[in-house]
């Protein structure tokens, strides 16, 4: 399906013709184009700010609609750390603002992978939104943090009440295990800050997160793991590999 002249029109962040189109009564402002976008989504996700108030601005607006990849407004928005964007589309009474793209990724998630500290502390001001929900391969916005050393994002999760900074995913990797594993040394403190940390839990093959900052090689992560009376360092994972 091709994309309307309204869908151009958004996408490319034209006001005075998205208003001149949405005059008449035979334009459809809910009709998707390329890739199942409506035109609410192809400005949000391009980051027309101008264009998303003048469509939110009718009532005749799905604010939830989403591509044919499960990614609505809000998401994509949310993705790119577009905050004013956000901001509209939070302002809709009738948004549902924790709804996970096709592969179970939710607004927060990707705001959260990507280090959207904007973004997140928004999200986080909301009741409907489920900081502590697995997403994806059973990965938390936390983890999500942690993985890719968002300090700040970190921050923000582990000071949600209901947030758990030692939940694993799918694969049994923990935040802590992917902060030691990709060497952010400040989410890791910030981690063991909250005192219910395991630091020598393994993932299920066997490697446990000393093993994996010492095959990348992480010095002061290495150093910081053996001051731990709870690290075990001649632990083996499932082959009988040990930290070298």
């Amino acid at each position: 399906m091709g994309d309307t002249p309204l869908a151009w029109a958004a996408a490319n962040g034209h006001e005075g013709v998205v208003k001149i189109l949405l005059g008449r009564d035979d334009i459809d402002p809910n009709k998707p184009g390329k890739d199942d976008q409506t035109p609410l989504l192809r400005a949000a996700r391009n980051g027309h700010e101008g264009v998303v108030k003048i469509l939110l601005g009718r009532n005749d607006i799905n604010p939830n609609k989403p591509d044919e990849y499960g990614g609505t407004p809000l998401w994509w928005a949310s993705w790119n750390g577009d905050e004013g964007v956000v901001r509209l589309l939070l302002g809709r009474g009738d948004l549902s603002p924790d709804e996970p793209d096709e592969v179970g990724l939710t607004p927060l998630g990707s705001a959260a992978r990507n280090g959207h500290e904007g973004v997140v502390k928004m999200l986080l001001e909301r009741d409907d939104i489920f900081p502590s929900n697995p997403e994806i391969d059973d990965r938390t916005p936390l983890l999500w943090a942690a993985r890719f050393g968002y300090d700040r994002v970190v921050k923000l999760l582990l000071e949600q009440d209901d947030v758990s900074p030692d939940m694993p995913d799918a694969w049994g990797r923990t935040p802590f295990w992917w902060a030691a594993r990709n060497g952010h040394e400040g989410v890791m403190k910030m981690l063991l800050g909250q005192g219910d940390i395991n630091p020598d839990r393994p993932d299920r093959h066997g490697q446990t997160p000393l093993l994996q900052a010492t095959r990348n090689g992480y010095e002061e992560v290495v150093r910081a793991l053996l001051q731990r009376h709870n690290v075990n360092p001649d632990t083996p994972d499932s082959n009988g590999q040990t930290p070298p």
